[in-house]
């Protein structure tokens, strides 16, 4: 890990990383500076142009630790939504926008254009010439060329600084702690070495994600055993996770943490992390069990969960109904396949892991859990884009003929 102290925003921030962390990995997921896009991750496409000292850069190209002692603006620096910087209010007038997601690169790009002012004026031709440095598949433009042609014209002599620097940065924690990481790689190598299966006491720390997630799912299952059965399965951990597909946690550290590895197959996407565990609440009364697991992979790729398991009288007085959610925080390129394949993905594990459990229940044996299947994640996210496309054409149940 590296130490790297650098302004944001007007505001001094020091934080730890790795140093093969990139920038933009860093202000979105360490700093909380979702403005900034990620997008091809190539230098390619702009969306993730940040000022560094002034002059335009592509974020996902750099590394963090080389912004040490540097300035970085973003796009949360120049205006708020009750006090737009003129040039946010111009591509508002004009429309300069349709889905957003290049507008930071472009608003960055621009800025830097414009902040001593048009030398020579801007054309239509050598304004999208300089503005070629940013992609977007929407707009065809027009409303951006528009926008920045009017902000040019009403300040000739160089644009307004950023109206919203010098606000507060909270650091997040959303990587593991320094030495985390070399915990967990030397607690696998030494139970390797001896042996161990469990029991080792190696200390593992696993924090509690914090903001927001990047998305949230829950899954209920009907399965035949009772609430009373289930629970005995859910109260050992260690057991439970053998249930959900992927998950092989192989070292228990005490203190309810366990450590191992987490692998998603799923057609070409291929992932594969390690990480550790650790059980927050184990509530026999409610059956009811929480858990916090964290997790990155060789390139660098991130994975936080807050996970609730709960056991609850099933319908009609008979069986359980096993309900799991899970809040997901993602970084890097796991951050990349985009909510809902993330959530159709999560879903369909939690599915297979609610039927694990009851094979395990009413065989009374330990069941591997079935791998997800690409096709069938294909196929529930058509369905469910089909039957929301439904219900929008056909409108409210009252409304039918």
């Amino acid at each position: 890990m590296a130490e790297v102290r650098l302004t944001v925003n007007g505001t001094d921030v020091a934080l730890e990383v790795e140093p093969r962390l990139t920038l933009v990995d860093a202000l979105r997921h360490r700093l909380g500076l979702t403005g900034t896009h990620v997008g091809c991750e190539h230098g390619v496409c702009g969306a993730c142009t940040v000022l560094l000292d002034g002059a335009a850069v592509r974020s996902c190209l750099m590394f963090c630790v080389q912004a040490q002692g540097h300035e970085v603006t973003t796009v949360e620096a120049l205006g708020e939504v009750d006090d737009l910087h003129p040039l946010q209010a111009a591509f508002r007038r004009h429309h300069g926008l349709q889905c957003g997601f290049c507008t930071p690169g472009f608003l960055m790009s621009a800025y830097e254009l414009l902040r001593e002012g048009a030398d020579g004026g801007l054309g239509d031709d050598r304004l999208r010439e300089e503005l070629s440095g940013v992609l977007c598949r929407c707009t065809g433009y027009a409303g951006i060329v528009e926008a920045v042609q009017e902000v040019a014209r009403e300040y000739p002599d160089g644009l307004p600084a950023p109206k919203a620097l010098g606000r507060p940065i909270t650091v997040r924690r959303s990587v593991p702690p320094p030495g985390e990481e070399q915990a967990l790689a030397a607690a696998s190598a030494a139970a390797a070495a001896r042996g161990q299966a469990a029991g080792a006491q190696t200390h593992v720390q696993v924090a509690v994600p914090e903001g927001e997630p990047n998305e949230t799912v829950a899954v209920t299952t009907a399965i035949s055993p009772s609430p009373v059965q289930t629970w005995e399965l859910m109260a050992d951990f260690m057991r439970l996770t053998r249930c959900m597909p992927g998950v092989e946690l192989n070292t228990d550290h005490g203190e309810d943490t366990y450590s191992g590895r987490v692998g998603v197959h799923l057609g070409p996407m291929r992932l594969s992390f390690q990480g550790a565990a650790r059980v927050l609440e184990r509530d026999g009364e409610r059956r009811r069990l929480r858990a916090v697991a964290s997790g990155r992979d060789a390139s660098g790729s991130g994975v936080q969960a807050d996970v609730t398991v709960s056991a609850d009288p099933g319908g009609g007085g008979t069986g359980t109904a096993l309900r799991a959610e899970a809040k997901l925080y993602l970084s890097g390129r796991a951050a990349q396949f985009g909510r809902s394949l993330a959530g159709d993905v999560s879903r369909g594990l939690f599915t297979e892991f609610g039927a694990c459990v009851e094979r395990t229940l009413t065989t009374g044996e330990a069941v591997t859990p079935r791998r997800l299947s690409g096709a069938a994640v294909a196929w529930r996210l058509v369905r469910a884009r089909a039957g929301a496309l439904w219900r929008r054409v056909r409108g409210p149940e009252g409304d039918a003929p």
